[in-house]
Parts: structure tokens; C-alpha cells; sequence
């Protein structure tokens, strides 16, 4: 039985975090070895398959300098590859990433990095700069999202780097659609980079002249507070919803009249995935790096809005209210990211590393 370890930071919410717990569940459910590690535990998280062994590096996290909890996590990895001996190590992110390249050296583990955002943002300064440069082609493979994402990395890393997108649930192609007219949905975490500040302020003035028009934001995060005084600054606290973070996104998005994602970078959005999957109208800012655009395919010219520009956000809501140039086209472009398809290529894209100089072990 061939053993694949994932290993991410955490699994307490985020996109790259949901994509990884549903990877590990394919993999345990198809005869792989299966375990799936995170830096520490928290109080709420993705609900984990049965059929997953899950270890962590730190019981609780430990607060420490940057310096200090990469050495510590680095070692602790690389102890926990000695003991449990697995053929491939998968991490999601940054800082797995670079724990995952340099806790292995000199270990017979192969190495799958993934970049799960804008390499522009998660690779920025210095030392970002040397380690998506220097360290991450040291991986036997890395996974990437889109092909932005890829060019900025150096060709030695791309020649051995696959696309691939991430899978959305069955659940959400099978969504029985009940809109409430002017039910705008939005789901992710509450962050600056989700930029739901911007999306409340598009609202205020969609509201405006759509006075039956509801905003719904599910996620959690530490600008809830700086949110709800905008909401109320604003008045209206009648309006717009923050719902919490929640495990049922399907049940979300069913009586969404349309979905928006107002983020100022992305690497491949899962909520606007599972929204296209569900059949709900989106719209989307064109975030680097570029997974929206890619997601609409020839359709994103009709999606698309700037980053951080409130008048035109609200500007395309109104055509959608309108019934104006908004074909729901997002369940066709949505096929391409069906579980059976996406979970293909990654265990077809496994089996290539671990084989590769090598005839026995993994897979």
C-alpha cells in the first residue's frame, strides 16, 4: 500500500485547507495510506474522513518568533517523515512548503509542493523571493492553478509542474436551486484580502435602487468587528448578514440569487467554484492571479469588474438584477473541475513522482 502524508498549517478554514482535507479522503478512500498533518490543532475545523489518520506537529500552537517556529516545525516534520516513513509528502503553502523541501533533504521521500495563491503576494520580499526561486524547484513536483501562478516561478520548477484545478464537491452540482430574488451570497474568510469592505460598499449603493436586495457573507475572521460597525454605519443592519463560518456551503448557496467575490488577489477560488457548480450567476474582481479569468473562460469579459472599484461592483449587480447581458453559463465552464476528473490528475500526477527513478515503493 503506497503512503502519502499531506501536510498544511491547519485545517481551520480557507479554501487551500478544504481542498486538502478533500484530497486526503479520495486518497484513504482508494486504498492509499493516508495521513494528514498540520501544524496545530484548533477549535473549529474541516471535518476530517474517518478514514484519514491525522497527526499534528504542535498539540496547540506555539507562539514564537518567525525564526524559532520554522526551525522547530522544520524538525519536528522531518522526525515525523523518519518515523512514519511515507513514499510522497504533499504540502499546501508557504511556509509547508519550504518545511516540506528542507525537512526531507537527504530523506527517500518524494516532495509535492502546491501554490495555492498569488505568488506575488504569498512569495513576496526577500526571503519570499528565495524561497519560491531557490527552494521550491528542489520539489520533485509542484501543483499550481493557474498558469500565471506558473510563469512566475523559474522554468526548472514549471517543466516539472502540473495545472490543476481544484475539485468541487458532488453536492454542489446537485443543488436545488431556490433564488429569493436579490439574495446576493459571498463566502470566505474575514480578511483584507477577501476585501469585504468592498463588497458592503457596492451593496450601499445597489440597495439604493434595489431596495429588495439582501447581502449574506459566511466566514469567520478578525475583521468581523471593523465589518459589522461598516454595516451599521451604513444602516443597514437589515441588510447585510454576517453568517458565520459554516460547513454547509451547498445549503448557502441555494437560495443565492447571485454570487459575488470581491477579493483583491486569489490564487483558484473555491467559493466561486462551487457557486458556478451550483448554477448561481457570479461575478467576480479580475484578481491576480488570474483564476477567475480562467474559471469564465470566453464568458469574463460579462464577470468581470477591477479589483477594489465599488461603483462598477455595483454597476454589474444592477445588470444581473436587470436580467441585462448575464446568461448563466457558470455550470458548462463548471465540468472542468468535477471531483472524478480533478482527483485523476492528481493521483495520475503522484504515481509520475514517485515512479520516477525509481521502480518499486510508491504506487
Amino acid at each position: 500500500m503506497s503512503k502519502i502524508v499531506f501536510y498544511v498549517n491547519a485545517i481551520n478554514g480557507g479554501g487551500a485547507e478544504r481542498v486538502m482535507v478533500n484530497l486526503a479522503k479520495y486518497f484513504s478512500e482508494n486504498g492509499y495510506d493516508t495521513t494528514l498533518v498540520t501544524s496545530f490543532r484548533d477549535t473549529w475545523e474541516y471535518p476530517l474522513a474517518a478514514t484519514v489518520r491525522r497527526l499534528t506537529l504542535e498539540e496547540v500552537e506555539i507562539k514564537q518568533s518567525r525564526i524559532k517556529r520554522n526551525f522547530s516545525r522544520i524538525k519536528k516534520l522531518r522526525d515525523l517523515c523518519k518515523s512514519e516513513k511515507p513514499d510522497i509528502l504533499v504540502s499546501f503553502m508557504e511556509e509547508p512548503n519550504f518545511r516540506t523541501i528542507l525537512a526531507t533533504r537527504g530523506l527517500p521521500v518524494k516532495t509535492l509542493v502546491s501554490v495555492r495563491n498569488d505568488p506575488n503576494k504569498e512569495y513576496a520580499g526577500k526571503i519570499g523571493q528565495f524561497v519560491g526561486k531557490v527552494l521550491l524547484p528542489m520539489a520533485d513536483g509542484c501543483v499550481f492553478q493557474t498558469s500565471d501562478a506558473q510563469k512566475w516561478f523559474p522554468e526548472r520548477l514549471q517543466k516539472k509542474s502540473r495545472i490543476i484545478y481544484n475539485a468541487v464537491k458532488e453536492e454542489f452540482y446537485q443543488v436545488e436551486r431556490t433564488p429569493v430574488r436579490g439574495e446576493i451570497v459571498t463566502c470566505g474568510r474575514l480578511t483584507e484580502q477577501k476585501n469585504h469592505r468592498l463588497l458592503i460598499d457596492a451593496f450601499a449603493e445597489v440597495q439604493k435602487i434595489y431596495p429588495f436586495a439582501t447581502l449574506k457573507i459566511y466566514g469567520e475572521g478578525v475583521l468581523r468587528e471593523k465589518l459589522q460597525n461598516q454595516i451599521e454605519s451604513l444602516n443597514l443592519n437589515e441588510k447585510v448578514f454576517l453568517m458565520g463560518a459554516t460547513n454547509d456551503v451547498a445549503k448557502a448557496l441555494q437560495t443565492a440569487d447571485l454570487f459575488v467575490l470581491s477579493s483583491d488577489y486569489e490564487g483558484m477560488p473555491n467559493a466561486l467554484m462551487e457557486a458556478m457548480a451550483a448554477g448561481v450567476p457570479c461575478i467576480s474582481t479580475d484578481c491576480p492571479c488570474g483564476g477567475p479569468r480562467e474559471l469564465f473562460g470566453e464568458d469574463a469579459s460579462d464577470k468581470l469588474v477591477p479589483c477594489n472599484d465599488s461603483a462598477q461592483l455595483a454597476e454589474a449587480i444592477c445588470c444581473v438584477f436587470d436580467g441585462a447581458e448575464h446568461n448563466v453559463v457558470e455550470k458548462k465552464h463548471a465540468e472542468a473541475f468535477r471531483p472524478d476528473r480533478v482527483n485523476a490528475m492528481w493521483e495520475k500526477y503522484i504515481m509520475e513522482i514517485c515512479l520516477k527513478e525509481r521502480c518499486s515503493g510508491c504506487l
